[in-house]
């Protein structure tokens, strides 16, 4: 059955190419199209109905189908709406009606948050609100793609969004949270961005409701509001969005059902039947040439005095295109043909906008149009939706208020939960105690004013910290959002108490209601993923940027956000610096790929280009099959790059200070090598891993059982901290603080190879990390320290990250077999480092991405930063120049392969220029910086999770998104 459903729509596919032409020009095909119609075709052109609607009591969905079909055989309808109904239903729906019709219909839906706010089974996205409290435009494009690709895959051309309404009126009905805001520049910005994320992947997109539904307070659903507005009020706020996307080239609008007496003052006029309106002011006034749709005609804001088909005429006379949900279809064409007749509409002018809606369907390749293969397509449609929703919601949660308290900090030991609209455990709730092992009370909108006197006289003294969530609010503000009185008389007492956080959970209007808390965040939507990303901040995994994108309290203002400055390196919009971001983009995919090929659970790139980031961004989770999802500020591993990014920058600074000759012996800096064969190998030779030192020592091995079930031995390791034994190697594991004694003797008694013979080592930097602690009279994490991470306001570099961080904000490295058996999350995952004491010249150094690009750039500036001088530039051009015959090496540094051009597989990549240098790591982490170009690219991730993968250097993944880095650049 399945095969022959499929000849069908083959043999019907090719039947369309011939009865239409499809290689035709767009007016051939139309002129062609539009001879074939009947004057009833003609209107029944302009006309969409809809498919489906749902009972507002039962809650059960109805599929008009077989009217549907009629209208198509009886009328050669020219456009269907989707709306509620799953997708498979829907996509059959769409093939059967565009079998049997006449001309392809135009397939509409009005999806503002995507397919997800009609279809079941489809996540829906984040609304326009939430949207507005984001910074980052481009995440804004990235959200009209997504949606673009939903409608694509469903056989939509046409989406009814973005709303450009300016929320001017916090009581609105009916917008509110559907728009973006208040400030009609920033919708303006925001709508531009939507649009061509659905333009520019083949989607029409509709700016509504013009001319602007912002400020009113009745929902034209159930009656006409009213908007008194003058002219030049109207011009600078309602209009201004409308005018800016018309002058982007938005596709259609839809024009809403107000009255508005400024444009029209004839009584109960409304815009979407006001020939001032439509035809005066969109057409002539602001020069508007794309489809016009009016608003549902079924609407009462209409209706109530228009009815029987009366506005489906109006509409028209006004000037209108298509008419969406004009009702009785056959009435409406009686009333229209009867208007035809009485000379209120011309064929001239219909004939005109039939074309117009012809064009438009050519446009959008409904000339060849293809069935829809139902194949994964709920899967397809949910695709792209949890990681950009997760995105969006890390990039709009809002610090509103802060007290002076540092926080977030340290986990504090008395921890309570307040659920405020709950009765049982959401995902935030079970967070709070799996994270701060909370005691969590709920409080539901039913419980009464002696319970809230009760709750708020057992929480606050008790506890060091209260975290308070408001859930389960009402999208509208009618009726304190369905706050009870019991309820916002307990907020308010909890919310401004000293040790209190707050969460709005959904409309940042409600946060009326606690304007006075101590520390305060909105959060925009209450679901799994906002929840999970307002815990994650709890636990100090990534800094709030985002804004309110409306006014709520005295201070705190549209465009109200409390941020703070990671460092430096200020984010720009990347054309700026000269890339093409649609080409950047395509990092995303290279990281997608690696990461289900299992190259790593998760990955982070940061690109700088003179000194400005372009690109940062998160893929992934901290483990595979894991919700923990990485974050731009998740710390990572470093491994090798510890050898540039501690140890050779403090090389670099001894050197310039005149307290180390690279031309001297390991035996004159440290006396304990003396006597040995190491005694005589040089400085320079070690920096360039040419001194004959063997590579790595499995320090580790001799400390396990032979018995491969027995592990670590008992007579090196104990599972308690004690004064013999406090070296930290793994949870539960501490080794002998002599046995650093036996690790040094190993490397002092291995084999030497020959001089002068490249041989990258390890051994090299537990040596060269020795001689810096030797010099400087520090520690090594001491002395990158105070001359390196805190003066250039680095917040995650440095050694020992379980000391300074929650393990959430640390991705686990390996669940490591051979030697301490365990998943490692902040013990540094190289052994013979851990062994060390954590802190080596070759490994133990952790980092975010962010602060690695600081350190870079500060190299490539030639040592400066913020005006402070912290290498000298002769010397860094020194150190990162080519200094061996027999390898790419520089001092410290790895560079290009000195044969790229010629290479097969070129390293670091093709363009990478002769002045790059940088250093890798075997965790999966890499740092690049081209002078020539003014590119630093940085690249982390923990590809030995769960163990070691070599897919992440198989399949080029670094070397690829670097190259990609190049070809971006315009």
């Amino acid at each position: 059955m399945k095969k022959y459903f499929s000849v069908v729509l083959l043999v019907f596919s090719l039947s369309l190419h011939a009865q239409y032409n499809v290689n035709l020009p767009a007016n051939n095909w139309v002129d062609s199209v539009f001879k074939t119609l009947t004057d009833t075709q003609k209107i029944a052109q302009l006309m969409i109905v809809r498919l489906s609607s749902i009972d507002q009591s039962t809650g059960k969905i109805t599929f008009y189908d077989s009217q549907v079909e009629s209208d198509i055989n009886r009328y050669n309808i020219g456009g269907i709406c989707l709306f509620q109904g799953g997708p498979k239903q829907q996509a059959a729906y769409i093939n059967h009606f565009q079998q049997i019709a006449k001309t392809p219909v135009l397939f509409s839906i009005d999806a503002e948050n995507g397919l997800g706010m009609r279809m079941d089974s489809v996540i829906p996205l984040p609304r326009q609100m939430m949207l507005g409290a984001v910074q980052d435009p481009q995440l804004i494009y990235a959200y009209g793609k997504t949606v673009a690709e939903q409608c694509k895959r469903m056989g939509i051309q046409v989406d009814y969004a973005p709303v450009v309404d300016v929320n001017n009126n916090p009581d609105n009905p009916v917008i509110n949270d559907r728009s973006f805001g208040e400030n009609p520049r920033r919708v303006a910005e925001l709508g531009i961005q939507y649009m061509k994320g659905l333009q520019d992947y083949g989607v029409m997109a509709t700016a509504k409701h013009f001319p602007g539904h912002g400020d009113v307070s009745v929902d034209s659903h159930y009656d006409l509001p009213v908007v008194n507005k003058n002219r030049r009020q109207l011009d600078t706020l309602e209009l201004y969005p409308f005018k800016r996307l018309i002058d982007e080239g938005i596709g259609s609008v839809m024009i809403g059902h107000l009255y508005v007496p400024s444009i029209d003052s004839r009584e109960h006029r409304a815009t979407s039947i006001s020939n001032n309106t439509v035809t005066g002011l969109l057409r002539k006034q602001m020069h508007f040439t794309g489809l016009s749709f009016t608003d549902a005609l079924e609407m009462k804001g209409v209706t109530k005095y228009f009815p029987d088909g009366d506005a489906s005429v109006e509409s028209l006379i006004a000037g209108n295109d298509m008419l969406c949900l004009p009702g009785d279809v056959t009435l409406s064409m009686g009333k229209i043909f009867r208007a035809i007749k009485e000379k209120k509409l011309k064929w001239k002018d219909l004939d005109a906008r039939v074309k117009k809606v012809l064009t438009a369907k050519y446009q959008r390749g409904l000339s060849h149009w293809q069935p829809i293969d139902s194949t994964h397509l709920t899967e397809d449609l949910n695709k792209e939706v949890p990681d950009l929703y997760r995105n969006i919601a890390k990039q709009a949660i809002t610090l509103v208020k802060k007290s002076d308290r540092p926080f977030p900090g340290p986990a504090p030991k008395r921890v309570a939960y307040i659920g405020f609209g709950l009765m049982n455990d959401n995902v935030f709730s079970k967070r709070m105690r799996d994270d701060f092992h909370a005691n969590t009370y709920y409080f539901d909108y039913g419980l009464d004013s002696v319970k809230a006197a009760a709750a708020f006289e057992l929480l606050r003294n008790r506890y060091d910290l209260i975290v308070i969530g408001l859930h389960n609010i009402k999208r509208y503000p009618a009726n304190d959002f369905g706050i009870s009185p019991a309820a916002l008389k307990l907020l308010s007492d909890l919310s401004h108490q000293p040790n209190a956080v707050s969460f709005v959970f959904g409309n940042p209007y409600a946060l009326k209601y606690v304007c006075d808390a101590s520390v305060l965040l909105e959060c925009y939507d209450d679901n799994d993923i906002t929840q999970g990303v307002a815990a994650d901040w709890l636990n100090g995994k990534f800094l709030a940027n985002g804004r309110l994108p409306v006014s709520v309290c005295n201070g705190m203002k549209a465009g109200f956000g409390i941020t703070y400055s990671r460092g430096p390196l200020p984010e720009v919009e990347a054309e700026s610096l000269g890339f093409n971001s649609a080409k950047l983009l395509r990092i995303d995919s290279i990281c997608k790929r690696a990461i289900a090929l299992q190259a790593a659970p998760g990955c982070v790139v940061v690109v700088v280009k003179n000194g400005q980031v372009a690109y940062e961004k998160a893929f992934g989770t901290m483990e595979y099959n894991k919700a923990e999802p990485v974050y731009p500020e998740t710390i990572y591993d470093l491994a090798s790059v510890t050898k540039v990014c501690a140890t050779t920058i403090s090389v670099m600074k001894l050197y310039d200070e005149g307290k180390l000759d690279l031309n001297k012996t390991l035996g004159y800096y440290l006396p304990w090598v003396r006597g040995s064969d190491k005694d005589s190998l040089k400085i320079w030779d070690i920096m360039l891993h040419q001194a004959g030192l063997k590579d790595f020592i499995p320090f580790y091995a001799e400390t396990i059982s032979k018995d491969k079930d027995a592990g670590p031995l008992p007579s090196v390791y104990a599972t308690v901290r004690d004064t013999t034994h406090s070296i930290r190697v793994g949870e539960n594991l501490y080794i002998r603080n002599d046995w650093q004694d036996t690790m040094y003797r190993r490397i002092l008694t291995s084999k030497l190879g020959p001089a002068g013979k490249y041989v990258y080592s390890d051994n090299d930097f537990i040596f060269m990390g020795k001689i810096v602690e030797a010099l400087s009279g520090q520690t090594l994490d001491a002395y990158t320290y105070d001359n390196f991470y805190q003066p250039l306001s680095l917040s995650t570099t440095g050694f020992k990250p379980r000391n300074r961080f929650p393990l959430s904000r640390i991705a686990p490295t390996e669940q490591e077999v051979p030697f301490r058996r365990q998943l490692l999350r902040g013990d540094v995952h190289d052994p013979g480092a851990a062994m060390f004491g954590e802190v080596s010249g070759h490994a133990g150094l952790f980092s975010d991405a962010y602060d690695l690009a600081v350190i870079m750039q500060m190299l490539m500036n030639g040592g400066t930063m913020a005006g402070h001088q912290y290498i000298k530039k002769e010397t860094i051009d020194y150190f990162t120049a080519y200094h061996s015959n027999g390898s790419r090496r520089g001092l410290g540094f790895d560079k290009p392969e000195k044969d790229n051009a010629t290479r097969k597989e070129p390293y670091p990549c093709a363009d990478a220029s002769p002045l790059t240098f940088g250093h890798t790591g075997f965790t999966g982490t890499c740092v690049w910086a081209d002078p020539a170009k003014q590119i630093v690219f940085i690249f982390l991730s923990n590809r030995v999770n769960p163990q070691e993968s070599s897919k992440l250097s198989s399949l080029s993944v670094r070397g690829n998104i670097m190259e990609d880095i190049y070809k971006a650049l315009q």
